[in-house]
């Protein structure tokens, strides 16, 4: 009876072995139904089911960061890049070099592995015509524009707390003054003036324009194209100045539970041509030498770009201190 139990006991932790190999956990910035439809795949192909919990960059970071001595995910999928580079600074992500990580430009990947870009978007503003039409006003074209008094509580972002995509507003506004922190933050106030609310998502200030909450709104264009696919009646617009942009990365977690699954998902992601479909279909523009791109997406090459320095924004002290005096200076207000 003894020998059964001890025999029973060792089969079963044999098969918890096993689940636990077969399973990975995840959090990712990607698009819910995004996600779900990537790591499904993944399971379909290789076997390996993904729990996943979807996160906006800051949120990741964060979490990542207090669950440092027992981290409860070993990857983590998508995120403006700038976010990856703020963990890596923390310590908090692990380097990897995947074989597949050389179909990807040197300029799209951490020379130490502990990152790598998998697509680019751009900043670009979001209208409901019909409810701009309504209220008499027009599109901006400009971050200037964003400023006029018309537009005062009709304009839609995300907290830069929170958000990767809004804290790259703050970076790119950095970037147009020159690194003139006090003049970036002198028009963060006058923008500030305008704004309805701050968001918890990058891509929820789009999707409130789309059902006319509200008329304007800051963010990514694969989200504003696949809103104005999708049927919703808005335009989008670039900044005529020059515009920030993402470049959405993947890391490893450093002492994830999952390492070996998790090296697995991320040579997925760089080499499945389903994964790389699933992202086209979201408009993505992927930064993978060869890879397709969907005819709506809008890249980089269409539009007028700044000279962003990622590893400047991404730095954690840099980060922190403009967080902090966007706190003090403008949130804090609210």
């Amino acid at each position: 009876m003894k020998r059964f139990f001890v025999l029973s006991l060792s089969v079963a932790l044999f098969s918890a072995a096993a689940v636990a190999q077969n399973a990975l956990s995840a959090y990712t910035t990607l698009e819910e139904p995004l996600a779900k439809a990537l790591f499904e795949q993944f399971t379909k192909e290789t076997g390996i089911t993904v729990n996943f919990v979807r996160l906006s960059g800051g949120e990741a970071v964060a979490r990542i960061e207090a669950e440092a001595a027992n981290p409860q995910a070993s990857i983590w999928v998508g995120g403006v890049g700038l976010d990856h580079i703020t963990a890596q600074s923390k310590g908090l992500t692990t380097p990897y070099r995947s074989r597949f990580a050389q179909n990807t430009p040197a300029e799209f990947k951490d020379p130490a592995n502990y990152w790598i870009g998998l697509y680019v978007g751009p900043l670009t503003f979001v209208t409901n015509l019909n409810r701009a039409k309504a209220l008499g006003l027009t599109p901006p074209q400009s971050w200037a524009d964003l400023l006029k008094p018309e537009y005062k509580g009709y304009i839609r972002m995300a907290n830069p707390n929170i958000s990767g995509t809004a804290y790259n507003v703050l970076t790119t506004t950095r970037t147009l003054n020159n690194g003139n922190e006090n003049a970036a933050f002198d028009y963060l106030k006058k923008l500030d003036a305008n704004i309805d609310q701050y968001a918890r998502s990058g891509s929820a200030p789009g999707k409130s324009v789309a059902t006319g909450e509200i008329p304007i709104a800051i963010g990514y264009a694969h989200d504003q194209v696949k809103l104005k696919v999708e049927g919703a009646p808005v335009e989008i617009t670039a900044p005529s100045e020059g515009t920030g942009y993402e470049l959405a990365s993947m890391s490893l977690i450093r002492g994830g539970k999952d390492q070996v699954a998790a090296r697995r998902l991320y040579d997925w992601i760089l080499s499945s041509p389903n994964a790389q479909k699933l992202f086209t279909e979201w408009y993505l523009v992927l930064v993978s030498n060869g890879a397709q791109k969907h005819p709506l997406a809008l890249s980089l090459n269409q539009i007028k770009t700044i000279r962003q320095d990622m590893v400047w924004d991404g730095n954690a002290v840099n980060k922190n201190r403009l967080l902090d005096r966007w706190n003090k200076e403008i949130g804090s207000k609210r």
